[in-house]
């Protein structure tokens, strides 16, 4: 009936367009023939096409960019197969290209805002326990906690949990914040038969179920697709992959094949664009302003002691690949054992004295800016260590190299809660990457601003930079 309905809707929206667009074309509705054709083309094409671009499948759980892409794609295969007609009946000629344009536009925004008002009413309804979808969870304890709170925390996807098949063979699991909408005391049903979960899915008729189960259970998982395979029930596997995954697991497609992510970079490129546009733009404007601090920087390094104004050497980028950092120099000239690089310590002999105070306050870091306008770092990200301590940690800190799945920063989400310096413990540096994960893990351009602002007022001081 919905779905009627949405056919409906969207081939008035298609004529509303076209008549929209010639009142403000020609201020009248005297529609040529061609113009007439076109409009009722457009119409029966989108009843055709939009089902094969599963406009109308349904949106519930699914992302809103995603669906709306897939309503401008369909929307823009439409109006493609309407010019193709108009070029093959040679009619070109006598359709307003201007009016054309207009009601391309206009149809298709009211289509797209159609489907937003849809989608965020849906939501709104199902908030408040409205159009809900029954969810039998299979799993662990532990994983399926995890399932319920995220369930809890999205009630606007409409799905309610009513029953567990608890694999651990526990009793009972308290659904603890599962929302108002179940209440604070509800205990949600635990059952540990798998023939008294499959009559329960009949019996209450219960839309879903979700096999929340490591890959290793291929033998329960089978056994689910058998059972059920005569049932009008969504069998869905949510594969538990917390042991071998540090980053979330999405789905992929890869050479037409579907996927889980358990290694990949967390961020897509298209993603990363405004955190690639903002690095470019305020490191460019960052060297522009502090070029006077810069130049007396180095004059004071210069003056005061011998050897070169900038310490290169070479860290781990983006995936690994390397690159030459640039910092002020602030220690004395020196030869390191071949494979092996010395931590700073507090009153280290061989830190010049302006070298000492360029290092507590981060001002030996500025020259990496320049690293930042080539490509080679980003403004925010995990801070890049030596090669060498790269080799030592690698083996000793679970993952530890993870950090360079995306461009190392100058500023970080370790840094500015207060892991900065030498990390003489192995604890030290379990902690800065737990903290560097973290951000990984849930990045966004907003995350990085924070940590920006979070470093111009405490991140350029720090007690353990010797």
């Amino acid at each position: 009936m919905f779905g009627w309905t949405a056919r409906c809707l969207d081939v008035s929206l298609i004529i509303a367009g076209g008549v929209i667009a010639h009142s403000m074309r020609f201020s009248s509705l005297d529609f040529s023939d061609i113009e007439k054709l076109l409009i009722a083309f457009n119409s029966v094409l989108a009843l055709l096409l939009f089902p094969a671009f599963g406009v109308y499948d349904t949106w519930r759980g699914k992302p809103l960019p995603m669906m709306l892409a897939r309503v401008t794609l369909a929307w823009m295969a439409v109006v493609t197969g309407a010019l193709l007609l108009a070029f093959t009946l040679h009619r070109m000629d006598a359709v307003s290209r201007l009016w054309l344009g207009y009601s391309t536009l206009i149809s298709g925004a009211l289509i797209v805002l159609a489907k937003c008002a849809v989608h965020f009413g849906l939501r709104v309804m199902r908030g408040r326990g409205f159009n809900q979808r029954t969810v039998a969870i299979v799993g662990a304890q532990g994983f399926a906690r995890t399932l319920l709170a995220h369930l809890s925390s999205t009630p606007e996807q409409g799905f309610t949990p009513v029953c567990l098949l608890d694999t651990t063979g526990d009793e009972e699991l308290h659904a603890s914040g599962l929302g108002s909408r179940l209440g604070a005391s509800t205990r949600l049903p635990v059952l540990n038969d798998f023939d008294e979960l499959v009559e329960r899915v009949r019996a209450e008729e219960i839309n879903e179920v979700w096999l929340a189960l490591p890959l290793s259970q291929e033998h329960t998982i089978y056994r689910f697709v058998h059972a059920l395979r005569h049932d009008f029930v969504n069998l869905r596997l949510i594969p538990d992959t917390r042991s071998i995954s540090l980053f979330n697991h999405s789905m992929t497609d890869v050479a037409g094949l579907a996927t889980i992510n358990l290694t990949t970079s967390p961020v897509s490129t298209l993603q990363m664009w405004p955190k690639l546009l903002f690095d470019r733009c305020f490191a460019a404007a960052a060297l522009l302003a502090l070029s006077p601090l810069l130049v007396a920087i180095a004059i004071a390094i210069k003056a005061t002691s011998k050897g070169p104004v900038f310490f290169t050497q070479h860290r781990k980028g983006a995936d690994g690949r390397p690159f030459r950092i640039y910092k002020f120099r602030s220690m004395a000239v020196h030869k390191e054992t071949k494979g092996h690089v010395t931590q700073a310590t507090r009153n280290d002999p061989r830190v010049t004295k302006i070298g000492a105070f360029l290092r507590r306050t981060s001002l030996d870091e500025l020259p990496q800016f320049i690293n930042v306008l080539f490509g080679h770092m980003s403004v925010v990200g995990p801070r890049p260590h030596a090669i060498e301590h790269d080799d030592l940690y690698k083996d000793l800190v679970y993952g530890y190299m993870f950090r360079y799945r995306i461009k190392p920063g100058i500023t970080g989400w370790a840094q500015v809660n207060g892991y900065r310096g030498a990390t003489e413990k192995v604890e030290k540096m379990q902690s800065r990457v737990k903290f560097d994960l973290f951000y990984i893990h849930n990045w966004s351009f907003w995350f990085d601003i924070k940590i920006v602002a979070m470093t111009m007022f405490k991140g350029f001081i720090g007690r353990n930079a010797y």
